[in-house]
């Protein structure tokens, strides 16, 4: 439930007295703040939060055995799974009898920290022991929740915990738990939520945007007269903490409440999935739920979810012997027969077109269309009315929740059919454009050419009444203003993928600023943060700039630069937002320990050259290779193609996922039909251009080619590491010239885009924005297919330092071969500009027609570059931020100048 930041005299707590007067919040912003690696925070608008479960020896078997049995890397990689599987914080409890807990508290979280992908979200400490939450807090990295304190022991422990927990910079879950016991009715919990609210308040200074109340979810249908409220007193209550708790947050662990049904997971799954859909209308904004455990609210057959909500609300005296008889007759989980597709023909015309809208069914859309211009006084009304009261269905759908991306890319394929059937009508009256929520420019700068995901947010933007004007890709500035004054647009839409990209948006708002345009801007694009924005971007320009992550936050975000009545209290937010992050991120940069490059170079990787033996390669040169689709299909990692999507879970898991998976697998489908159609008739060319060369390393961090053809600038780590780590460089893989020994590395690039813009544009031609869509996400990954393939074939074949490799599409995913193939543009090479020596050592555009653009994106978008490395001790890694005594050394090795070498490497300069 969004709760009104804004205090006012009416919202007066039931028990105790009103807040004093130095307890009022000083701004509107005070948002829970937590992290791991990237930030997370909680705000009116935010979806639920959902804590993963699985790192909890408690509740599951498999992570207490892999702990006991010490195989922490493998439990390292439950917590992963959990992370990509959607959890925005993952839960950590080492609470068991046989376990040393604070042993194992500190060495897992140790070693979370030492993995990126699951250290970027915050982590939950969950115990009952003090001794354990605190060796938690000791090494966990970011801004972390315990879980959790309460008044069971009095309050001067209480106030004890609460400080430590403050000094140690983390968020707390109180539970609501007093010297008399567990709270256990609607009156008692408001009660001890209260006191313990006004104790950290008042006494211990706690950030009331840092508490976080469980409430105590108990089970329900137990036969226990005691037991019927429950549920409804735990919605009540979390009601009555959001409105009188100012900034208070409300969790619980939502499996609870179905203990009574244990053993049957197909009413345990709607017990859960009609309990937090009714705790969070109250209110509930996190907690602890497994996925598996869940299904969609919509989905739930109404005569189970009528049983199940008659439990939870209470609604009948008889309502526990009912469900109790009811879920005797679904044991088992066998799924209730679905009613006739066709059916819903027969409705109202109304109800036939939102139907259409929401399921993406286009078969009948023309004859309702006409059906509903018939029946309206003017053409243009079926689109204000009609159709967008069924895309308003699909727009709360999917702000819920309950309705997932490609859902809503195939809704407005079928409102563009609608739309299209209209125009000739509505050009015939000579009327101007319909009604709308806004217009967006949207448009992938200059130089970069990826547009996927600015082409989903135009989709989600134009379901919502948004009205789109679409620029493409490499648009320069000058059209991007010109259009954006022509056309009288509401807000600009900036997208980029690779890292010029960010420079081109700083220009941009500098040139916005310079001609005193006050256009909001919107910046996305897989380079872009909230931090550049907050730092690089929004300081040039005086208007509002707002980083949108992700295609579902658009509208959100869009609506508030919008809205008459709130957008100047956003985007007086956004700044001040931004100027702390900015502020925050400057000192963070500035206290952060470095190396000197010289002192970096002498900590390098170290390799012992004189018993290493390198590999000859079997073929030398450059050679290209055109292999048929079919082959590159096995190749294939699926997994990114769901997050295109905005689906987040690991293929194949993803396809049984509770949440998504039914939709996944509809997704999946329909890929693997597109794919045959693409393989079977040619719709894409693959080329690629590969070569293999004697190499060594020189002055330390660069690699002479050939004896000098060609040389490759490597950039070095300049973080202060820990005891024994060394500062890499990709040089640091190839012997060094000194060493008297001939040392080999590749380089290659491949393409599978010819042909994908076209087939994309046939798609968009007859507003069919979900195939477009498809075609383009299939290219990419064909692209990174052939990467793989050619990766393999180069390891086994043509350079043949491991020939014996035999391993699957799973290993070759996990990376579980020897060697790397490294890209410019990524963690440990972010230097674009060293596709230019690739081009030019391999001759690419000739060989296969892969270009560049000025700000060096691979044209078509689906390609893919790098290099190869086959020593045993390579491996992947991330530059960080370096110095700018390198970014100098650089410019020098390079013959730039420093503001050139600024330009290409500016995300990663620490000062």
């Amino acid at each position: 439930m969004p709760v009104d930041n804004n205090l006012s005299d009416n919202r007066q707590p039931t028990t105790g007295n009103i807040l004093p007067d130095n307890r009022q919040p000083k701004t509107n912003n005070r948002y829970l703040r937590l992290s791991g690696l990237e930030p997370l925070i909680v705000t009116p608008e935010s979806n639920f939060i959902n804590v993963g479960e699985r790192t909890n020896v408690t509740g599951s078997r498999k992570f207490l055995r892999l702990i006991k049995e010490e195989k922490y890397e493998e439990a390292l990689d439950v917590a992963r799974a959990q992370v990509e599987g959607g959890a925005q914080i993952i839960d950590v409890n080492m609470d068991e009898g046989m376990l040393d807990g604070v042993y194992a508290m500190t060495k897992f979280l140790n070693l979370i920290a030492s993995e990126p992908d699951i250290a970027r979200v915050p982590l939950m400490i969950d115990s009952s022991k003090w001794e354990i939450i605190e060796a938690g807090l000791k090494v966990a990295q970011g801004k972390s929740v315990v879980n959790s304190i309460s008044l069971k022991e009095g309050e001067e422990l209480f106030i004890d915990h609460a400080k430590k927990i403050k000094r140690y910079g983390a968020a707390a879950i109180i539970m609501a738990f007093d010297e008399v016991g567990q709270a256990d009715t609607y009156q008692r919990r408001i009660d001890i939520c209260k006191r313990s609210y006004d104790i950290l308040v008042d006494k211990v200074g706690f950030p009331p945007e840092d508490i976080i109340f469980d409430p105590n979810i108990f089970p329900v249908a137990t036969g226990m007269e005691e037991h019927r409220k429950n549920a409804l007193d735990f919605f009540l209550a979390t009601k009555w903490i959001r409105e009188n708790l100012p900034h208070a947050h409300v969790s619980g662990g939502v499996s609870n409440v179905s203990f009574s049904f244990r053993g049957n997971d197909r009413v345990r799954e709607a017990m859960h999935s009609a309990f937090l859909y009714h705790a969070i209308q109250h209110g509930m904004d996190m907690g602890i739920v497994n996925p598996e455990m869940i299904e969609v609210y919509d989905n739930i057959d109404k005569e189970l979810l009528e049983h199940v909500e008659d439990v939870l609300l209470d609604r009948r005296d008889d309502a526990t012997e009912r469900l109790l008889t009811f879920a005797e007759n679904v044991k088992g989980g066998d799924k209730i027969s679905e009613k006739q597709v066709q059916e819903w023909r027969s409705l109202p015309v109304q109800e036939r077109l939102t139907y259409a809208l929401v399921k993406g069914i286009d078969e009948f859309i023309e004859v309702d269309v006409e059906e509903a211009r018939l029946a309206a006084a003017r053409p243009i009304e079926v689109i204000e009315i009609n159709l967008m009261a069924g895309m308003n269905v699909v727009g709360d759908l999917f702000g819920s929740g309950k309705m997932f991306l490609p859902q809503v890319v195939k809704s407005a394929r079928v409102m563009k059919k609608a739309v299209a059937y209209l125009l000739p009508y509505i050009e015939a009256e000579k009327d101007g454009r319909s009604s709308s929520a806004g217009r967006v420019l949207l448009a992938t700068v200059k130089g970069d050419v990826h547009d996927i995901g600015k082409n989903i947010v135009s989709v989600v933007l134009a379901c919502n009444n948004f009205e789109i004007i679409d620029l493409g890709v490499m648009v320069p500035p000058e059209k991007i203003i010109e259009t954006a004054i022509k056309e009288q647009v509401d807000i600009i839409g900036l997208s980029g993928l690779i890292t010029p990209s960010l420079d081109e948006m700083v220009y941009l708002a500098k040139e916005l600023q310079r001609l005193n345009i006050t256009i909001p801007i919107m910046i996305g694009g897989a380079t872009t943060s909230r931090a550049h924005t907050a730092v690089k971007i929004a300081p040039e320009y005086k208007e509002t700039v707002v980083h949108v992550n992700d295609a579902s936050r658009a509208v959100t975000v869009a609506g508030n630069l919008l809205n008459n009545t709130t957008k100047t209290g956003y985007a007086k937010n956004i700044r001040e937002e931004y100027d702390k992050l900015r502020e925050g991120y400057l000192n963070r940069s500035r206290e952060k320990d470095f190396l000197s490059i010289a002192d970096a170079r002498t900590n390098k990787f170290k390799i012992d050259w004189d018993t290493f033996q390198p590999s000859i390669p079997k073929q030398l040169g450059v050679h290209t290779i055109y292999p048929e689709l079919s082959v590159l299909e096995k190749y294939i990692d699926w997994t990114p193609f769901f997050q295109t999507w905005d689906l987040h879970g690991k293929y194949p898991a993803i396809l049984t996922d509770e949440v998504v998976g039914e939709q996944a697998q509809l997704l999946f489908n329909d890929a693997q039909k597109m794919l045959q159609q693409i393989v079977e008739e040619n719709w894409f060319t693959a080329k690629g251009v590969y070569g293999i060369f004697q190499a060594n390393t020189v002055n330390d961090d660069d690699i002479e080619v050939n004896g000098g053809d060609a040389k490759f600038l490597t950039l070095r780590q300049q973080s202060q590491k820990t005891k024994g780590a060394p500062n890499i460089a990709l040089a640091d893989f190839i012997a060094p010239k000194e060493s008297g020994k001939h040392d080999y590395m590749g380089a290659f690039c491949v393409t599978t885009g010819f042909g994908v813009d076209e087939k994309a544009a046939a798609f968009e031609k007859v507003h069919d924005d979900y195939n477009s869509i498809m075609a383009k996400a299939l290219g990419d990954r064909l692209a990174e297919a052939f990467a793989e393939y050619l990766h393999q074939k180069v390891r086994k074949e043509l350079w043949g330092y491991a020939a014996d490799e035999q391993l699957g599409n799973q290993e070759l995913i996990k990376e579980e071969y020897q060697g790397i193939r490294p890209a410019p543009g990524y963690p440990a090479c972010p230097d674009h500009l060293e596709k230019n020596t690739i081009w030019q050592l391999l001759d690419v555009e000739n060989k296969i027609g892969v270009t560049l653009t000025e700000s060096l994106a691979m044209w078509p978008a689906a390609s893919v570059s790098g290099y190869y490395f086959a020593n045993p001790q390579s491996k992947y890694f991330g530059l960080g931020k370096i110095k700018s005594d390198q970014v100098e050394d650089y410019a020098k090795r390079r013959n730039i100048s420093i503001e050139e070498a600024i330009k290409w490497l500016n995300p990663n300069i620490a000062d």
